[in-house]
């Protein structure tokens, strides 16, 4: 048996690898290419510290206390000349992955469909020539090529890792030069270049409540994190408040009410921003706090959004003297997804 442990880096780029039973991340990062930052690997200069934010692991006591404190143990940082885990883990490395000489990855697809779910949302289904290959964490996006081009532009995954199809929300934007290709020309059979996986919004260890905030498009990387939950029969207390600007905007309930189903702790409410429609909930997200049905003061908070969106949630949490336990959000502009 191995353990996957997938080493984020500074700059949003991710690799995953496999891990041998006794066998530190550094051994196992260095034999399968990925230069991790070290000097000494025995544990005495630190050169090779890091942070595991996710999984079981066993450090030993070979090291010194001058290269990792027992208060920097405390808080999560590892060294992976010493790090031998005992779970699927995920690492944060704290350098550009071109340090570790860690290249994008590349990958290739078939258009299955490209369907208008709505005015303002395109939803795109690929063929993955190898699945396993495309290796990503749950909430995570790639930087896909419009055909014929050397552009690219960043979307969310809206699937789960490992599945045999990549789907994804795409805004429709007018005049985009993604969006017009997808309308106009894509048809089933076509072929896609993607690179990735990238970014540092994805789903964490399950440990409270969480809140999920999905602004239009917002929502790719949502469902990915509830399929992910949905397989894993996690029975914690989910909530997801899904705003968009008009009511044909909505997509995708259907998928929610199905996750709803699996889920017995998951719970959804959609809120219109625009006061012409005949919904029940009118405005923006941060108008339905007080509805959501746990402390949003003692929960995990995943946040996905424009711009504008985001910043009005964190400014409404702030003014109602709300601190999340964890405030994890990602910025989409029209044309890319923008890590923060």
């Amino acid at each position: 048996m191995t353990y996957r442990i997938a080493l984020t880096f500074e700059d949003g780029a991710t690799r995953i690898i496999d891990c041998n039973p006794g066998e530190t991340v550094l051994d196992a990062a260095y034999r399968q290419k990925v230069n991790l930052p070290m000097d000494c690997s025995d544990g005495v200069c630190g050169t090779c510290k890091c942070r595991c934010e996710q999984g079981r692991y066993d450090m030993g006591d070979d090291y010194l206390e001058e290269a990792l404190s027992a208060d920097e143990l405390g808080e999560g940082l590892v060294l992976t000349c010493q790090m031998v885990p005992a779970s699927d883990c995920v690492v944060a490395v704290p350098v550009p992955a071109q340090a570790c000489k860690v290249a994008p990855k590349a990958h290739e697809g078939t258009v299955v469909s490209v369907e208008l779910v709505s005015q303002s949302t395109i939803q795109l289904r690929v063929a993955l020539d190898q699945p396993e290959a495309l290796a990503f964490l749950p909430g995570q996006y790639v930087n896909l090529f419009v055909p014929g081009t050397k552009e690219s532009r960043s979307y969310s995954f809206s699937s789960k890792p490992g599945a045999a199809e990549a789907q994804f929300l795409i805004r429709n934007v007018p005049g985009g030069r993604m969006s017009r290709w997808l309308v106009e020309t894509a048809r089933p059979g076509d072929r896609l270049s993607m690179v990735g996986p990238q970014g540092s919004f994805f789903l964490r260890d399950v440990t409270r409540p969480i809140l999920l905030l999905a602004g239009g498009t917002g929502l790719a990387p949502i469902l990915s994190m509830l399929e992910v939950l949905a397989d894993r029969s996690c029975n914690a207390p989910l909530h997801l408040l899904y705003g968009v600007t008009e009511q044909r905007d909505l997509v995708e309930t259907d998928r929610l009410d199905e996750l709803a189903a699996r889920l017995p702790g998951f719970t959804w409410s959609a809120c219109i921003s625009s006061l012409d429609a005949a919904h029940p909930r009118h405005g923006y997200v941060t108008d339905h706090l007080d509805g959501v049905p746990f402390d949003v003061g003692n929960c995990d908070l995943y946040l996905c959004g424009p711009p504008p969106m985001v910043e009005a949630v964190r400014t409404a949490v702030r003014d109602r003297g709300l601190t999340p336990a964890h405030f994890h959000y990602e910025k989409f502009a029209p044309t890319e997804a923008v890590p923060t």
